[in-house]
């Protein structure tokens, strides 16, 4: 290895090379990325502001919505850099962060759906301990878990890969660094970083996955069988509905590209995945839960398109001007 150039440099090959699709897919993802950041914005701003929002339902959603602001800029900015230059250069450390903190976000999101789950069976299946069981502490604790244990589980990765040696080619089959195709250029032995890929980052991606299912499972059961009231039976079904749709979403895409086989899947269909829970599923999250829940609804029209409280919001601003 002494006689070996380390790598300092890496070159994203993105989603395509054709040009004529990457001014159009641009366009898309830039509308997209667009349309996450203020959807997002909208939702931890209305939950902050309104008082009856300030539930731990909302309060694991403002973390949700958190989370999916920071993920996809975590690596959509570079891809739609990537599309007006073509191959998108990336330094040795910035490849590491960009991979420690999409691994950090993505985990905490998949294990805050989990939470947000289990908040979902306490409310709907024991509501007469719901404010003793997930009182204010207990849900601090819970989203500050579901960070921790990301930021380690990215950590873990990060260091790894690190101790990998490259020296050559540089050239990554993705649109940002993740481990899979960053490992396939490792000029050292990369089994160890694989096999915690799959046991750990599997693992992560799994066991949430079925809690959440299980969950799921007990509270339609539940309710089919103990709730007579068709329109209390409609509202729980509605926010449940609401919160698989969001999983679906997120945790296919992810087993599907991180569980084992490694070398299952073709670099193609792994970028198509990887586009679902980075790009797609941040976007349509605010449209899930607001399209679905007359309360964010409501709290949005007061807040965000009420002309008093937009007149209210001016007159401060000229005050401050002046």
């Amino acid at each position: 290895m002494d006689n070996q150039t380390e790598v300092r440099k890496f070159i994203l090959l993105g989603l395509t090379s054709l040009q004529g699709l990457q001014k159009f897919l641009f366009m898309l993802f830039l509308l997209l990325y667009l349309s996450t950041l203020l959807g997002n914005m909208a939702i931890m701003i209305v939950v902050a502001c309104e008082p009856r929002l300030h539930t731990p339902m909302y309060f694991f959603l403002s973390n949700l919505s958190c989370l999916d602001i920071f993920y996809s800029t975590v690596t959509v900015p570079k891809m739609l850099a990537g599309f007006l230059s073509g191959h998108q250069g990336i330094s040795y450390t910035g490849c590491l962060s960009q991979l420690h903190f999409f691994h950090f976000l993505g985990s905490s999101d998949g294990l805050l759906l989990a939470v947000m789950a289990y908040d979902r069976f306490v409310a709907i299946c024991n509501p007469l301990r719901y404010t003793l069981i997930m009182r204010p502490r207990a849900c601090l604790l819970l989203a500050v878990g579901t960070w921790t244990t990301g930021f380690l589980h990215a950590l873990m990765h990060t260091v790894m890969t690190s101790r990998l040696h490259f020296c050559g080619p540089n050239h990554i089959q993705h649109y940002f660094c993740d481990i899979k195709p960053l490992v396939r250029l490792a000029c050292s032995s990369s089994q160890l970083n694989l096999n915690l890929l799959n046991i750990i980052t599997g693992s992560l991606a799994i066991g949430p996955f079925v809690f959440t299912l299980l969950s799921y499972l007990y509270i339609f059961s539940f309710l089919r069988l103990k709730v007579q009231s068709k329109e209390g039976r409609r509202k729980a079904f509605s926010t449940c509905i609401s919160h698989l749709t969001v999983v679906a979403l997120f945790y296919v895409p992810v087993i599907f590209n991180y569980v084992p086989p490694s070398s299952g899947n073709s670099a193609r269909w792994t970028m198509i995945a990887t586009v679902m829970y980075t790009v797609v599923t941040p976007v349509l999250n605010p449209l899930i839960y607001t399209l679905r829940n007359v309360e964010v609804k409501c709290a949005l029209k007061r807040r965000l398109f009420s002309t008093e409280y937009l007149a209210q919001k001016m007159f401060c601003l000229a005050a401050c001007v002046g």
